[in-house]
């Protein structure tokens, strides 16, 4: 018997049309349960106890107190504040103090550039930027000239730290939180684009809400479990099933901070308690390679893993289910709404299938060359979410190009290439644009490639993914020298990518070619270079 398809629109319950997204995820769980286990963070293995331990009356109270702290500095409603801090729980507080406040917060990651940053600043038109003590302020240096970004109001930890404390004497009735729509802004996101600048992608406070369909539909997550993740803050992978949906279920979330050995992964899962454990595939990969057969053997009171982020090796499922006796369960997402198909507990596995639409979710194939009737059952086409889920996003920031162009009729469409089957089991068949992914992150290659452009030996460059073996793709650069007699070295390359990119843009090797791939219009062929 085939299951139904899925219906024209998002079938599950929608949210209140007064909804703030920090008090929905912590304001719930503190009236319900103020003493019970909200977060540890732990800063070493095998430590005997956790370097931090909040409730959730204590995370409710440091994040109303940050709420003020943020109001008092003259932050009104929409504007946006840039985090950059390290991975702390201050990250976290900050993050869900900005949208309590009905500020919109921006996750990003302290190994930005300085460049890099400054472009964020000034493209959100930022009001503020929560600062680590070791960063410069991002209105120095030439990268900011000419910019907003001198005009910042800087938050440093320490007065994150003293909002809290001195918050800490005040009620923390839960008042507090802002009175927002659930259409109203909460939080952004930067991702790669069709330029050579990434583009915000903006979600709405009823963003928490539409991950709903995700509980049963992909992690089997209830009030007793522990979530472990092995991603920082600055990803919204992160921030999304690390702390967003387990706090929303009253739940614990577990956070990692110290070194990042993938050999002491499954003895933090085991010390730790965690009952559940998310990272991206080729952390699990690095995992089952490098971790000790014993330690594998003795995951504790885990009960499965969660995978997304990347395309998986095919083999890496019976392969953790022989060293570890547990499953994984894979889930297929995008900024724009996060995971929306996935395997779970009770939706078994498909060999070559990322699973089913989550609960709730109207998923479809429509056709690449236009029109909004989905295709039949086994034809490739693009992947389509409708545009009622509360999930997917607000539309990119000040890009009505790029938002037009994601946009069909009632659907929104990713451009990810897939197939359905009859009973609704998705297979990923790639990308239907040139977007690349690093490290679970998402990556346009003109972005890249903007960079080395501006070297002196460099002609022309292209950048795609290079696949070095089954299980493995990297980022490689396409390089024509300016001179072919004297070309630059691979290494000089590498420096000057490192100097004006975050590492998980870096190319992992640069390969000299005579001449790059053209169409007849003289379009670079990038899937003539993969």
């Amino acid at each position: 018997m085939t299951a139904e398809r899925p219906s024209p629109q998002y079938s599950a319950a929608l949210p209140p049309a007064r909804f703030n997204m920090a008090a929905y995820t912590i304001g719930r769980a503190a009236a319900a349960k103020p003493g019970a286990l909200a977060l540890e963070v732990l800063d070493q293995p095998g430590a005997s106890v956790p370097a931090e331990r909040w409730t959730f009356g204590e995370i409710e109270r440091a994040v109303l107190a940050i709420s003020a702290g943020l109001r008092a500095r003259d932050l009104a409603p929409g504007d946006r504040i840039l985090i950059r801090l390290e991975n702390t729980s201050a990250y976290a507080l900050t993050f869900f103090g900005a949208i309590a406040a009905g500020l919109v917060p921006l996750a990003t990651s302290t190994h930005l550039t300085e460049r890099e940053a400054a472009f964020l600043v000034t493209d959100s038109g930022a009001r503020a930027v929560a600062l680590s003590d070791n960063l410069p302020h991002p209105g120095t240096g030439d990268a900011a000239r000419g910019s907003d970004a001198r005009s910042l109001d800087v938050i440093r930890a320490e007065d994150i730290a003293r909002m809290i404390r001195d918050g800490a004497v005040a009620t923390a009735a839960r008042s507090g939180y802002a009175d927002t729509a659930a259409d109203d802004p909460a939080y952004m996101v930067y991702t790669s684009g069709t330029t050579a600048n990434p583009k915000g992608v903006l979600h709405a406070q009823r963003a928490a809400w539409g991950r709903r369909p995700m509980y049963a539909g992909w992690y089997g997550m209830t009030s007793s479990d522990r979530m472990l993740h092995a991603g920082a803050f600055n990803w919204t992978f992160t921030l999304g099933t690390g702390l967003t949906d387990p706090w929303a279920n009253g739940a614990t979330a577990i956070v990692y901070t110290g070194e990042k050995d993938a050999s002491l992964w499954p003895r933090l899962i085991s010390q730790s308690g965690a009952t559940l454990f998310a990272a991206v595939p080729s952390l699990y990969r690095q995992i089952l390679k490098y971790a000790p057969a014993a330690a594998l053997a003795n995951l504790g009171d885990l009960r499965h893993g969660l995978m997304a982020g990347e395309t998986p090796p095919e083999n890496i499922f019976e392969l953790w289910r022989s060293a570890t006796s547990r499953d994984l369960h894979e889930a297929l997402g995008m900024s724009e709404i996060s995971t929306y198909v996935s395997t779970a507990p009770g939706i078994p596995r498909r060999p070559g299938s990322v699973g089913r639409p989550q609960p709730g979710r109207a998923v479809c194939i429509l056709p690449e060359d236009g029109g909004e009737k989905p295709l039949p059952a086994g034809e490739v086409g693009l992947l389509a979410v409708h545009r009622s889920d509360p999930g997917l996003m607000l539309g990119y920031w000040q890009r009505p190009q790029e938002e037009a162009a994601v946009v069909r009729g009632e659907w929104f469409i990713g451009g990810d290439l897939a197939t359905m089957d009859e009973d609704g089991y998705v297979t990923h068949k790639g990308r239907a644009n040139d977007v690349m992914k690093a490290l679970g992150y998402r990556v346009a290659p003109q972005e890249i490639e903007a960079v080395l452009a501006r070297h002196p030996g460099v002609a022309e460059v292209a950048c795609a993914e290079h696949r070095v073996r089954a299980d493995l793709a990297i980022i490689a650069a396409y390089v024509v020298a300016r001179d072919p007699g004297c070309p630059p070295s691979a290494d000089a390359l590498a420096t000057f990518a490192a100097a004006h990119l975050a590492p998980y843009k870096q190319p992992r090797e640069i390969i000299f070619v005579d001449h790059l791939p053209r169409t007849a219009n003289g379009k670079v062929m990038r899937r003539a270079l993969r």
